[in-house]
């Protein structure tokens, strides 16, 4: 345990399932929990069947068998697209020591599944050498990002990395003929729209395409959300609770923003997509 985060090492049985994610055929997640700590993180309501005591956000099991389950299982399937990951993120900081992520990548690469990956770290970087080996169709990296605004990023993803290393990163993956995306999400009423179109222009010419999506309080984050924003953000906390509550107000703000964002993209030929309102 480091600073009441808790890090054990653990075996499992299976690492791969399909996906239900439409054009993601299977996923992948080398780590159960997550130290990024990000207050929204709708994957919490995998504590139902973990049965971990420590609230989520401060602790992870690292899968230390992971690679060699995977190369069990994958001779069984059909070849399909991987997605690392769904309910963890496959770069936090305890990749450095232990390289499981990494080590998947080379199990999927030799095997010519396509990957996509979904991140928050700069340490992906790393494992450009592995990605090289994928066909250039075969693989992708996104970068999840809630604002540009560093106060917000500390605020609600206080274990993250800056979002400024993330666009590097982007950047740096593009230059090497990486596809890379960004997922802006959530969307944070009020606060992602101070700063969604100097991202968007920031990103601009480094992302082959942007997702953009809600935020979903129906996972057990609200209490989370709602201490940040008592502290940090007190003016807006009834705006957030009279919006996200309400179906109608909900919708209509997210139409609006998205209509904004649309409108940008449009505009500066970034291509945009949105997640079900």
């Amino acid at each position: 345990m480091d600073n009441g985060f808790a890090v054990s090492e653990v075996e499992c049985k299976s690492i791969i399932s399909t996906s239900r994610i439409p054009s993601l055929d299977y996923s992948v997640n080398p780590y159960t929990g997550c130290q990024h700590g990000c207050v929204y993180c709708y994957a919490r309501f995998m504590t139902r069947y973990t049965k971990h005591k420590m609230a989520w956000g401060r602790f992870a099991d690292v899968k230390i068998n992971a690679p060699e389950v995977l190369e069990k299982q994958i001779i069984k399937l059909r070849r399909g697209r991987v997605t690392l990951s769904t309910v963890t993120d496959p770069y936090q900081p305890q990749e450095r020591k232990y390289g499981i992520t990494r080590r998947i990548l080379i199990e999927l690469a030799s095997c010519g599944f396509p990957v996509s990956i979904l991140t928050k770290s700069d340490l992906v970087l790393r494992d450009i050498d592995i990605l090289k080996r994928f066909g250039s169709g075969d693989r992708e990296v996104g970068f999840s990002m809630a604002a540009l605004d560093e106060d917000v990023r500390a605020n609600f993803e206080p274990c993250a990395p800056p979002v400024k290393n993330r666009i590097r990163a982007l950047k740096k993956l593009h230059s090497e003929g990486i596809k890379t995306w960004v997922f802006i999400a959530p969307v944070l009423p009020y606060l992602t729209e101070l700063s969604i179109f100097d991202l968007l222009d920031e990103i601009k010419g480094s992302a082959d395409h942007v997702l953009v999506d809600k935020l979903n309080i129906k996972c057990g984050n609200w209490q989370g959300i709602s201490d940040v924003l008592m502290k940090k953000y007190p003016r807006l906390a009834p705006k957030w609770r009279d919006m996200l509550f309400s179906g109608r107000n909900r919708r209509t703000y997210c139409q609006n923003i998205n209509r904004e964002i649309a409108e940008f993209c449009g505009e500066n030929d970034i291509n945009v997509q949105f997640c079900k309102i």
